[in-house]
């Protein structure tokens, strides 16, 4: 179902309808997905640096949105985008962010019949890391005939590496046009934690010049907000003057936001605004927060008073609300979900012994996604990633390398245990083309089992980085052109009885050794 955004003013009486991935130095990322014929550039509107997504994937296509769909005020990052044919689950790879802070993510698509096919796909499925994010759905931004979809969402990364991937889901080609990140105060957002985050359903300014969708320049954390004008709804507020934030603004709303508010025509008028909740797959019934955003921007005369109490689906939330004094900032939230229901009505209405009606600025609606999936142990999947760099891996090495299960990287074995993130114990990447020396990072996957690279081209030693996987009892190197010592630590193993080494085709261990002599004489296999 598309999502049902309205707002209502009620008369007494009656109503009214209206329906690289380097940071910068503020620690921003700002990704041009298939930017082609140069690195970066500076974006006129926002005077944000892009650069090209090459080096942050390695697969898809790069491809540019047909003529017809450019827009002189189109922001210059959705002219181009990458498209991923190939493959279940296609990834971003970033970088350098800073571990255990909190980070607001932004992801845009905007199909432009970039392929001339005029048929955009219909849906697939977005991640942050192993934790679902949302279902990308194209039908319910595609009204404008440009089939455009912008998300968000705040969460805690636990690593200072984080993918975010798109996965086919049979909707369609995934494609992605931009990919951004802010990092946030940890104290901003208090709702989202280490265990959930949050993704951002809506952000409204009320009362400015037009209605569209602006990006604030005063806004340190360059969130995205609609902004919605009509004066034959309700009555507009503005003002010129700073609006006072509060000491340990959880939310620190743009001053521009602040500025603006509405009230109703009526004096003895209310307000409401809504939505309907958006089942996803991986969440059928999701719960929603909101911050609801309060500035005073009448000076009031002695005896005037603007009281309001706030409710949600009839009941009440915030009973007798008075907004901070004159350019004075408040606001309201809920810590946690509110009860799960199919739709989401808010109303303020003027208390008994109030003289004005009621105001408000903005608001913002999120709801609520899991971030408590494990991914594979950190120091497995960092060795599996600079495998797979080092040996340009053509399989489909996407993602995280054992979560989830479904997912699980071609040749590839993975172990899962309740109380622990999952361990890498199998490779085999026999006949793969694998070129040059053996990669001295399958020392740190400690839980390794079986270990295959049979049939490549791997040249040089055994590395010595191999001895210290005490879980290792079978590995296979035969049919390439390895030379040197087997490292002794190996070779106690092998006569031991405790791992089984195969070169020049058989299990064993080199010739020195097993004629009682030297076991550093070199090799070859």
């Amino acid at each position: 179902m598309a999502p049902r955004w309205w707002l209502l003013i009620l008369f007494l009486g009656g109503s009214v309808l209206q329906a690289s991935s380097q940071p910068n130095s503020r620690g921003f990322i700002s990704i041009d997905c298939g930017l082609m014929g140069e690195e970066s550039y500076v974006d006129d509107e926002t005077n944000l640096l892009y650069v090209s997504d090459a080096g942050i994937t390695d697969t898809g296509t790069p491809y540019n949105i047909s003529a017809e769909y450019y827009r002189p005020w189109r922001s210059r990052n959705v002219r181009s985008l990458r498209s991923f044919p190939d493959g279940a689950r296609n990834c971003y790879t970033l970088r350098s962010l800073v571990s255990g802070l909190k980070y607001l993510f932004r992801a845009t698509f905007l199909y432009g019949n970039y392929d001339g096919l005029n048929k955009p796909p219909t849906s697939f499925d977005l991640y942050i890391g192993v934790n679902f994010w949302t279902v990308v759905n194209m039908s319910w931004w595609g009204s404008d005939q440009d089939n455009r979809a912008e998300v968000e969402a705040i969460v805690v990364v636990p690593h200072d590496l984080v993918q975010v991937c798109l996965v086919n889901t049979g909707g369609g080609t995934p494609f992605i046009s931009g990919l951004e990140l802010r990092p946030l105060k940890m104290s901003l957002y208090p709702q989202a934690t280490a265990e959930l985050g949050l993704f951002v359903r809506r952000r409204q300014n009320f009362g400015a010049i037009n209605e569209t969708i602006i990006r604030f320049p005063d806004d340190p954390y360059d969130r995205i907000w609609d902004t919605w004008s009509d004066a034959t709804m309700w009555a507009e507020m503005t003002t010129t003057e700073r609006v006072n934030r509060l000491d340990g603004d959880y939310f620190e709303a743009p001053m521009a936001v602040l500025q603006t508010a509405i009230t109703p025509l009526n004096a003895s008028g209310s307000i409401k605004f809504g939505w309907d909740a958006e089942p996803q797959p991986n969440n059928l019934s999701p719960g929603y927060l909101a911050v609801l955003h309060f500035a005073e921007l009448q000076l009031l005369d002695g005896d005037a008073l603007r009281q309001f109490n706030i409710s949600l689906n009839d009941e009440s939330r915030f009973p007798g609300y008075t907004p901070p004094g004159y350019l004075n900032r408040g606001y309201v939230y809920n810590s946690f979900p509110y009860p799960r229901v199919s739709s989401y009505d808010f109303s303020l209405n003027a208390t008994a012994n109030t003289t004005l009606p009621p105001i408000i600025n903005a608001y913002e609606v999120f709801s609520v996604i899991t971030t408590t999936n494990v991914g594979t142990e950190p120091q497995d999947a960092s060795a599996a990633m600079t495998i797979k760099a080092k040996y340009k891996v053509q399989k489909n090495w996407m993602g995280d390398p054992c979560f989830p299960k479904t997912m699980t990287w071609d040749s590839l074995n993975c172990s899962y245990a309740t109380a622990s993130p999952p361990r890498i114990t199998s490779i085999n990447l026999s006949s793969s083309g694998l070129n040059g020396d053996i990669s001295s990072s399958f020392g740190n996957l400690k839980a390794l089992e079986y270990l295959n690279l049979s049939n490549n081209n791997l040249t040089g030693s055994i590395p010595d980085s191999l001895s210290q996987l005490q879980s290792l009892t079978d590995i296979d190197l035969s049919g390439n052109q390895l030379n040197g010592s087997i490292p002794s630590g190996l070779l106690k193993r092998i006569q031991d009885g405790s791992l089984n080494l195969r070169i020049n085709g058989q299990y064993g261990h080199n010739k020195a050794a097993e004629r009682g002599g030297n076991a550093n004489e070199p090799w070859r296999s």
